[in-house]
């Protein structure tokens, strides 16, 4: 197919002029492709995650391991989706925005041309790459142990959480989100 600009076009969701690497809060949903429900089922308003499931619960822990500067608060795996709260962390200090020094003698980032051993190279610091990162290992698992190649929808619904009144309504809707799965969006 010849590339038409005018139907071949993507138009970002995000807020613009937002910077995603800022220290913050930030609900996340990810859908899977075509909202079809691979990570287990709701029962009388209970989750029961099947195999993929629990591995999806996994990839959601590790996040910090890949990202040190990311905390995780609320998550849900539902059937066809996850609901989280991630909390982009601020890894700079100092004036001039430099990293610590390290105790084995290493300095910042241009001192010795080397890396602290937080920051693994190439590893960008946004809500996007900590959300790629997850999807991408999720991938890898149903690609490894599944017939399923397609996992995940294009893209993710975020919310900048930015009071407290919006993380308590926020983390109650994920906390309560098998309960109400029948009146769901994403229920299928």
């Amino acid at each position: 197919m010849v590339f038409n600009p005018t139907i071949h076009h993507r138009h970002s969701i995000r807020l613009r002029g937002h910077d995603y690497t800022k220290a913050g809060l930030y609900f996340v949903t990810i859908c899977t492709h075509d909202r079809l429900p691979l990570f287990g089922e709701i029962i009388e308003g209970k989750m029961f995650p099947n195999e993929a499931g629990i591995l999806v619960q996994q990839c959601w822990e590790a996040i910090p391991e890949h990202f040190p500067s990311v905390i995780l608060d609320e998550f849900v795996v539902m059937p066809n989706h996850v609901h989280g709260i991630i909390v982009m962390g601020d890894a700079n200090v100092g004036a001039k925005d430099f990293l610590p020094l390290q105790p084995n003698g290493g300095g910042n980032v241009g001192a010795n041309n080397h890396l602290p051993p937080q920051v693994k190279p190439g590893t960008a610091r946004t809500l996007g790459s900590v959300v790629r990162g997850f999807k991408i290992g999720v991938t890898k698992w149903f690609r490894t142990h599944t017939e399923v190649h397609s996992v995940w929808q294009r893209n993710y619904y975020e919310h900048i959480i930015r009071n407290e009144t919006a993380y308590v309504k926020i983390a109650d809707y994920i906390q309560t989100n098998p309960q109400r799965w029948e009146a769901d969006t994403y229920h299928v």
